[in-house]
């Protein structure tokens, strides 16, 4: 009797867990069609960035370092390395060597972004912006810096 106190108790458990999730499930997951037409032109501008980025960088440098995986491969690595995550820069140096992408342009890269300074950490895209704009021109002078104060004399 026990036994089958016991199977009925577990029954009803697991009956009532039933009950109550179920109108978690049958809420209404879809996005509004407002949502949706925004994310969607949001997904697009963001695609058509990235095309104009290509062609930007493929009409100002030419050669492999205007490849698109040269470019996608070689911004993250200087970025990686402004973050200072090192082994993971290094991880896609290596996959950036392998598809015979310049190295000496990570570098000219990564010096430009060190010419320009350190800038606001809240600003939103700053080091991509940054590291783009290196990317397609490392020999560019530095960005947003003030100039160079002029000598005074104490009279």
């Amino acid at each position: 009797m026990q036994r089958s106190r016991m199977r009925f108790l577990t029954a009803a458990l697991g009956a009532a867990m039933l009950f109550v999730a179920m109108p978690t499930l049958a809420q209404n997951t879809e996005q509004k069609a407002g949502d949706k037409d925004k994310s969607q032109a949001g997904e697009a501008k963001d695609v058509q960035k990235k095309i104009d980025e290509f062609a930007e960088a493929e009409r100002l440098l030419g050669g492999p370092a205007a490849n698109p995986e040269c470019l996608w491969l070689g911004r993250r690595v200087v970025s990686l390395l402004w973050r200072d995550d090192l082994d993971t820069a290094f991880r896609h140096l290596d996959l950036y060597d392998r598809f015979g992408c310049p190295a000496g342009h990570i570098q000219a890269t990564f010096r430009c972004l060190v010419r320009q300074g350190n800038f606001d950490p809240k600003a939103a895209d700053t080091l991509n912006s940054r590291v783009h704009g290196c990317w397609v021109n490392p020999s560019a002078e530095t960005q947003g810096t003030a100039a160079a104060p002029s000598p005074t004399s104490n009279r």
